[in-house]
């Protein structure tokens, strides 16, 4: 079994991975297939079980429906994303406050990107 199987098959019975015609994972932008290649390196590292993972995605996906998500599919991998930094918090690998400096790097540095070119941290104007 592939690495990208085991993890759709610990994801499947809490939100399956969207999947083109070849059965293959879909991403609709760039960050959300490195989000699922980080899972697979972070897995690989013995960072948490699939066990660990769907209950953490599981999460993730509750606490956005109470939130009010569209819940239509198109906000799948910031579930994803949601749920890689609560397992990093929760194991201590990264603080809150860590993730937080780091999604406003991210977002400071898209800003500054001019349009067409990609997002790179070193383009955050507070670095």
């Amino acid at each position: 079994m592939s690495r990208h199987e085991e993890i759709a098959r610990a994801a499947a019975e809490i939100a399956p991975i969207p999947r083109g015609e070849d059965g293959e994972p879909v991403f609709r932008e760039p960050w959300e297939a490195q989000a699922f290649a980080m899972t697979l390196a972070l897995y690989e590292r013995s960072l948490f079980t699939w066990s660990e993972w769907a209950q953490a995605l599981s999460g993730a996906i509750k606490r956005a429906q109470a939130a009010g998500d569209c819940d239509d599919g198109s906000t799948y991998y910031r579930h994803w994303l949601a749920a890689i930094e609560a397992l990093v918090s929760e194991k201590g690998i990264a603080s809150e406050q860590a993730l937080a400096e780091r999604r406003g790097a991210w977002d400071r540095a898209a800003h500054a990107t001019p349009h067409g070119q990609p997002i790179l941290l070193k383009n955050d104007p507070l670095r």
